[in-house]
């Protein structure tokens, strides 16, 4: 799966599902666009089928010539397993009536290009409805205005490529998970860290009290199997049932379209997990892309400084909302205090995964559904350049932010600089009727908690 940052690799190709032609009762292979792992398989099992029987009858018949690798998966996630299989099982599971149906695992890699350090613009821009007046993503002037509650007792999942979760950046709030796919227990990329940081980081982030969990599916090069994804995200779902509190999965990754890994985002979303997921960095329509495709995901578009869409940014009907992601700042691995300034949709994905944090945190929680409508509601309308048709122009809001007209009146009391990237103090308080008068209805004072 492709990490969309723009930071290294090359993008696997982005195709439509194509299916073998298949013989006589055989059921068809989806074939996936782009490189798989040879001979491996992914295979969904009728509903209502044992799959404990099914697995048996498999050993029994046809041993010699499979290997389960993912038996382990729940139903809450995907009803079925992977492995490797040689011709005659392949062909006996193609003409089994257990057998929904059967996928080629594909691979799926990271891209990202390292940038300038120093700028993380994108908190600022999502806590204001307008636009931001300094364009220079390298200053250290920006002001994030939130809740200061962002995140309290909400677990963000990041299937990524892990945490270093040493970092200062996450305050001994981060822990690592599970690995999948035979990886070392650490981020040896820093893409899952960069996004870690950006979703709930102490400088950087988003939802500063959120939980962080490594779940790690891809390899230090950046790059992993659907199936490995899918037994991170069934992990996750036994997690997150296990712990009972609010959970979120941020998956800044995509590659071809894939139903096994459409129906495992849809199938955690149905048990209550909100997920966010990357639209991807073709600039192209991301219709064919997965997991961007998955209609219960929240997919995140890339915008910039300057309030466009980035150019790298896929956009089309399956884009939920935009959020800022060129130029982002965020932890980054090599030491606890590195950072790290890139850009992709993995960078912008991460701001909403911290966003939904914000929400329930603030307001309780509710369905994805529910809280991808509030999103959107929230979201400030038409403030993009160069989005295409058929596309959503919401560009993320966190309800807090305050219009340039309002610091001006915090600054004739001489509290502005107070305000760098934490919470307002108490004495704002006073403010509270002239801030309501400047903007009426706006959720000022309540919910900033001062």
């Amino acid at each position: 799966m492709q990490l969309f940052a723009t930071v290294t690799a090359a993008l696997a190709l982005l195709a439509a599902p194509i299916f073998a032609a298949p013989t006589a009762s055989l059921k068809a292979v989806e074939k996936y666009a782009g490189e798989t792992k040879p001979q491996s398989y992914i295979v969904k099992l009728k509903d209502g089928v044992a799959k404990t029987a099914h697995l048996e009858w498999l050993a029994a018949h046809h041993g010699n010539s499979s290997t389960v690798t993912h038996p382990e998966w729940e139903s809450t996630v995907l009803h079925g397993f992977a492995g490797t299989f040689g011709a005659d099982a392949l062909n006996a599971l193609r003409a089994n009536p257990d057998v929904e149906y059967i996928a080629e695992d594909g691979i799926v890699h990271i891209t990202a290009a390292v940038t300038q350090t120093n700028a993380p613009w994108g908190l600022q821009r999502i806590s204001q409805t307008e636009k931001l007046s300094n364009q220079n993503t390298n200053a250290l002037t920006f002001t994030y205005t939130y809740d200061s509650s962002a995140g309290s007792g909400v677990d963000i999942y990041i299937v990524d490529t892990g945490i270093y979760t040493a970092h200062s950046e996450f305050g001994g709030r981060a822990r690592w998970g599970a690995t999948f796919g035979g990886y070392r227990d650490a981020d040896g990329n820093g893409h899952g860290t960069h996004v870690s940081g950006t979703a709930a980081g102490t400088t950087y982030g988003v939802a500063k009290k959120a939980n962080l969990i490594a779940v790690k599916v891809l390899s230090d090069q950046g790059s992993g199997t659907v199936s490995d994804i899918v037994s991170g995200l069934n992990w996750v779902s036994q997690q997150a049932a296990a712990s009972g509190r609010p959970s979120i999965a941020s998956l800044s990754l995509g590659g071809g379209a894939s139903t096994a890994l459409d129906s495992a985002v849809a199938s955690l979303t149905s048990s209550g997990v909100h997920i966010t997921v990357a639209a991807g960095n073709d600039g192209t329509d991301a219709r064919n892309t997965s997991p961007a495709r998955a209609p219960s995901a929240v997919t995140v578009g890339a915008s910039t400084i300057a309030d466009a869409r980035a150019s790298f940014s896929n956009y089309g009907s399956v884009v939920d909302i935009f959020a800022p992601g060129q130029n982002v700042i965020s932890s980054w691995i090599g030491s606890t205090t590195a950072t790290n300034n890139i850009s992709g949709t993995s960078m912008a994905t991460p701001h909403i995964a911290g966003l939904i944090a914000t929400i329930i945190s603030r307001d309780g929680n509710d369905t994805p559904a529910a809280i991808s409508t509030k999103l959107q509601q929230l979201s400030t309308k038409g403030a993009l350049s160069g989005v295409p048709s058929g596309t959503v122009n919401d560009l993320a809001h966190n309800e807090m932010g305050m219009t340039t007209e309002q610091f001006a009146l915090l600054g004739n009391v001489g509290i502005v600089d107070d305000v760098y990237e934490y919470e307002y103090q108490s004495k704002v308080m006073t403010l509270t009727k002239e801030l309501i008068a400047i903007e009426s209805g706006m959720r000022c004072m309540s919910t900033l908690q001062l």
